[in-house]
């Protein structure tokens, strides 16, 4: 999808043309979605735009339609600003495997592992792939609107910086730096990160954004006034606390649930694994009315349950010992007993087989482990990543799904001969359990399509399931979010910034 000669010309209705690079002062402190919010203001004026990460960390990711991997946060910001995600727009993402050691995925395909060291030596190779493809969407678009990682101030990675001002120096892009005041701190958090810039980073620092407010904003405006004449610098406004936007998280795992209707509930669990990846599989059942949701972490008590779904993993053999550590190999089997549910997930789905093999060692030391043992196959990683956007159909119930799939795993055995998806490729996904109470797929986005959702927990036991459309819920919060900007920002001078 090509943008108009006229949009690239005049840069829509309001003649902007540029690149803004959004900074926090910490991770997780609202970068990806001022990013989006801002998408969507642009896009409601005409404007091209497209955002851009330089470098991710996360095992949250998406496929874009050219067959790569980028991350969750930046199909979303695609979403907001209405155009098709795509490699460009996250050209390096690391997935971490260990705590020192993570996948590198350059424009969407993973090329090499890496432990941090090594990494950091690398770095002048990928920012080569950075400045290509932030060129690339800047032929393409009226504006780039640039997320940071983490914050600038982690002076230890100045040098070969490709995340932060190192891109902002490179590139010559204002910033605009944000904070969560919901943490406590955000003026320490501001004045401190501005002592840890060079003069020249501290000068592109166009002015703050506050996010996540809640109280009398009275109270606040003196601090704002000291801020300002502190630094010279203007604060754009203060976000308020926006309950309940569902949006894709960037790798932190959200707890907050929607609010529940009365009446019949479905008890769904996930473990958190340490290497979970992808766990915005379970958006749509924590935002569906009649689901009740957990993510069950380490030491806590399994609760019972009507099902039971095992997420994707970064290090599967590794989760899986987790697992099985964390006493949950026999409480599954007590739930299967009881007439529970289960579904694996990717990694999950390669977890209820019965053997494991890494003889590359691609996801730690080769060798191979046994699986639960629950569905008769065995998986074998294999160095090419299977990349695609897919559509089907659920066999159970024919009810139409749509994702995508990452995964490195290859599977064969009996059990995949009686399948949980037909691809509409004219592939066959997953499997289904002789006695159908353990069904397995390598489709992430399983419970996004209103009906297959629908199915989903009917089959899990919920006697009348509601219709969810979790695709117009992110919608709607997006343009929520859009007008929250407009409302609570000096929205003009902001962009204003942009050059």
């Amino acid at each position: 999808m090509q943008p108009k000669p006229d949009a690239m010309k005049n840069g829509g209705m309001n003649g902007l043309r540029g690149t803004l690079m959004v900074q926090g002062t910490t991770s997780d402190a609202g970068k990806s979605t001022l990013v989006a919010g801002l998408c969507r203001v642009l896009r409601r004026r005409g404007v091209r735009v497209a955002p851009f990460k330089p470098q991710n960390m996360a095992l949250n990711s998406a496929v874009t339609a050219n067959g790569g991997e980028i991350g969750r946060a930046q199909a979303l910001q695609a979403q907001a600003a209405g155009v098709p995600p795509h490699t460009h727009m996250n050209p390096v993402l690391l997935k971490p495997s260990s705590d020192t050691g993570a996948q590198i995925i350059i424009h969407g395909k993973a090329c090499l592992d890496m432990d941090a060291r090594a990494y950091h030596e690398y770095k002048p190779r990928a920012m080569a792939a950075v400045l290509e493809s932030y060129h690339w969407l800047q032929a393409q678009y009226d504006c780039v609107l640039v997320e940071g990682a983490g914050s600038p101030a982690e002076v230890n990675l100045r040098e070969r910086d490709i995340a932060n001002m190192g891109f902002a120096e490179a590139v010559d892009c204002p910033v605009v730096l944000v904070a969560d005041i919901d943490r406590g701190g955000v003026f320490a958090h501001f004045l401190g990160t501005l002592e840890c810039l060079s003069s020249s980073e501290r000068a592109r620092i166009q002015g703050f954004v506050i996010n996540r407010f809640r109280g009398d904003i009275e109270l606040l405006v003196p601090g704002l006034a000291w801020l300002e004449q502190k630094t010279g610098k203007p604060v754009f406004g203060v976000l308020p606390y926006l309950h309940g936007l569902h949006l894709d998280a960037e790798d932190a795992i959200q707890s907050q649930q929607s609010a529940k209707t009365d009446g019949e509930r479905l008890r769904v669990i996930a473990p958190v694994f340490p290497r979970i990846s992808n766990h915005t599989d379970f958006d749509a059942l924590r935002a569906h009315p009649q689901v009740e949701f957990s993510f069950i972490g380490p030491g806590m008590r399994m609760p019972r349950v009507d099902l039971i779904v095992l997420p994707g993993s970064k290090s599967v053999q590794a989760d899986l010992d987790w697992l099985v550590s964390e006493g949950w190999a026999p409480e599954i089997r007590r739930h299967l007993r009881y007439g529970g549910k289960l579904i694996g997930i990717c990694g999950g789905m390669q977890m209820l087989g019965t053997r494991l093999h890494d003889p590359r060692g691609l996801e730690g030391a080769p060798g191979s482990q046994p699986g639960l043992g629950l569905l008769d196959y065995e998986t074998t990683l294999e160095s090419a990543k299977q990349l695609r956007q897919v559509r089907g159909r659920l066999i159970a119930s024919g009810a139409l799904v749509s994702g995508y799939e990452i995964h490195m795993g290859v599977s064969t055995g009996p059990a995949l001969a009686r399948p949980a998806v037909q691809l509409d490729d004219g592939r066959p996904d997953g499997a289904l359990s002789d006695d159908g109470q353990v069904l397995a797929t390598y489709l992430h986005g399983l419970f996004e399509e209103p009906q297959a959702c629908a199915a989903l927990l009917a089959w899990a036991g919920l006697s009348r399931p509601a219709l969810m459309d979790y695709a117009a819920l992110r919608e709607a919060s997006i343009d929520r979010l859009a007008d929250a900007l407009s409302e609570h920002l000096r929205i003009d001078r902001l962009l204003a910034t942009m050059r």
